[in-house]
């Protein structure tokens, strides 16, 4: 099961950068973005970046220029981010409240010792997750982050290829090259924001994977970082502080209406135990049962030929 949760998420990890690199493309002969998503996404948004940054407009700078312009696409998706993370925190919670009925399944799946038995038992707890409306994936939706990820985009590229931000400074740091400082924020911000990630969850197994995961969203942050220029990862660096704000949001208003509405809801109507039974299935050898069983008859043939003799 770990297994495949895993290999869900590093498709699903894979998948955001294609779509991040893929939803916008640039002309190889003027170096600038195409596309529909940058038509209709990453132009007004560039646009707006420089209204906020040039003379012409308020003149308050290009860095400062793509903070605000990044906090209000963060703004306008932030309904769709707390959906998902709605969706995944109240799988979270009824992991908790069935963590009597899942855990035989789960200690029989670590105590296997045969492929057989691992298959037989991951089958047990899939049957058992099912049978109380839990899927494997972990509850994360696709389609709240496939409708984010254009938009994700379209900031990604108006942060770099707008007119003006490449010869550009913030705070003395160059937009046009990468900046050691900023890569480092944005690491720190997407670590802290991952180890908040790990608030309320109670299920062990759970757990474990949440921590075994915490990491590669920060190193992949800083791999990026390093090849872009300064001005992509200060739109990192603001997206880290809204992806904490949504995480504090989750952990304190969501996490604990949702804690009490499960329990109510198991309270009133008890979970049982699943049907499928967690007790090993015996796997001995047909053979070795069949020698065994017939070398017993032979015993009971020459005990019973000496008590005749006698």
């Amino acid at each position: 099961m770990k297994s495949i949760k895993r290999i869900a998420l590093s498709i699903m990890g894979v998948a955001m950068l294609l779509v991040l690199t893929g939803c916008v493309q640039v002309d190889k002969a003027t170096g600038k973005p195409i596309g529909p998503v940058w038509d209709f996404l990453g132009a007004p948004m560039a646009e707006a970046i420089k209204y906020f940054a040039d003379d012409q407009g308020l003149g308050l700078g290009f860095g400062v220029a793509i903070i605000i312009v990044t906090i209000i696409v963060r703004l306008i998706i932030l309904p769709l981010g707390i959906y998902q993370s709605w969706k995944a925190t109240l799988h979270s919670e009824k992991m908790n409240a069935l963590k009597h009925v899942l855990e035989p399944h789960q200690t029989r799946l670590k105590e296997a010792t045969t492929q057989e038995e691992k298959l037989e038992a991951q089958q047990a707890l899939f049957a058992a997750q099912k049978e109380h409306g839990i899927s494997m994936f972990g509850g994360v939706g696709c389609f709240p982050l496939l409708i984010q990820m254009p938009f994700f985009s379209a900031i990604y590229f108006a942060a770099q290829h707008t007119d003006g931000v490449a010869g550009a400074s913030f705070l003395g740091i160059s937009l046009g090259s990468p900046s050691w400082i900023l890569i480092a924020c944005a690491g720190v911000l997407y670590y802290v924001q991952s180890l908040l990630s790990l608030h309320g969850v109670e299920d062990e197994t759970q757990r474990e994977q949440l921590k075994k995961m915490i990491y590669m969203s920060p190193m992949m942050i800083v791999m990026f970082s390093i090849f872009s220029p300064a001005s992509v990862t200060l739109y990192w660096v603001v997206g880290g502080f809204m992806m904490i704000l949504q995480q504090f949001i989750v952990n304190y208003i969501i996490r604990p209406k949702l804690r009490k509405k499960v329990r109510e809801e198991y309270s009133k109507n008890p979970p049982k135990a699943s049907k499928t039974s967690a007790a090993r299935k015996d796997v001995t050898p047909e053979s070795a049962a069949v020698i065994s069983t017939s070398a017993k008859k032979k015993n009971k043939k020459r005990n019973s030929g000496k008590q005749h003799s006698r």
